[in-house]
């Protein structure tokens, strides 16, 4: 599918969207527990997913091309998927800011700090994009996020076959994870480090401690 196709999409998708300008998230749905595991499989294809979907109008400026090694990447899949683009470089929307601006009345915001700007993120992206429902005839909205401009990009609400329905749920749990990753990529290097750090720092005390004992003993 080429770009043009994908941005006249969602726009026709956004047409089916009850918009408000008054949108606003829901306390009273309770956000649903995600159930894989972070590993390199899961944020593999979380980003695949994300690529394929969410990066047509959603940037992840605080990612280059480079990170994407963390999550199981090998250099010629980032060569494929930059394309032109250098490998320091960030990850950048498909679409046009001026045509998502059209579409959505404001240009859809950056995805690398998501899962950080709500409380229990991960799980807030995953029960948001499983919560859309059809609030009247071919007009969708959003049990969390009333008034939601967003379409239901993985088509949720409409599917009826429970297999696909367990596929798709298993692709929103993916990307939620990705983007949690996205929010913190050095989480794990810098907990590696603290461990480290930690460790070094009992070392140096006990030395310390006996230095001073040394010290001590010979002014007695």
């Amino acid at each position: 599918m080429n770009m043009t196709l994908r941005i006249r999409l969602v726009i026709l998708l956004l047409s089916l969207v009850s918009v408000s300008t008054n949108a606003s998230a829901s306390a009273d749905v309770e956000l649903r527990d995600i159930y894989l595991e972070v590993n390199a499989q899961n944020l593999r294809e979380g980003f695949y997913t994300y690529n394929n979907l969410c990066r047509l109008c959603h940037n992840l400026k605080y990612i280059k091309y480079s990170n994407l090694s963390d999550v199981g990447l090998s250099k010629h899949e980032i060569d494929v998927l930059r394309g032109t683009n250098g490998v320091s470089d960030t990850l950048a929307a498909s679409m046009p800011p001026s045509v998502a601006n059209q579409a959505f009345g404001k240009v859809p915001p950056d995805l690398s700090l998501m899962a950080k700007a709500r409380k229990n993120g991960t799980h807030y992206i995953y029960t948001l994009l499983t919560s859309y429902y059809e609030k009247s005839e071919a007009v969708y909205d959003n049990h969390l996020f009333q008034g939601i401009r967003m379409p239901d990009i993985f088509e949720y609400s409409v599917t009826e076959n429970p297999k696909d329905k367990e596929l798709i749920d298993k692709r929103v749990q993916q990307v939620a994870l990705f983007l949690e990753w996205a929010a913190d990529p050095k989480r794990d290097e810098r907990k590696s480090m603290g461990v480290f750090v930690i460790a070094y720092l009992m070392v140096l005390t006990l030395l310390l401690f006996f230095l001073k004992r040394r010290i001590w003993a010979n002014l007695q």
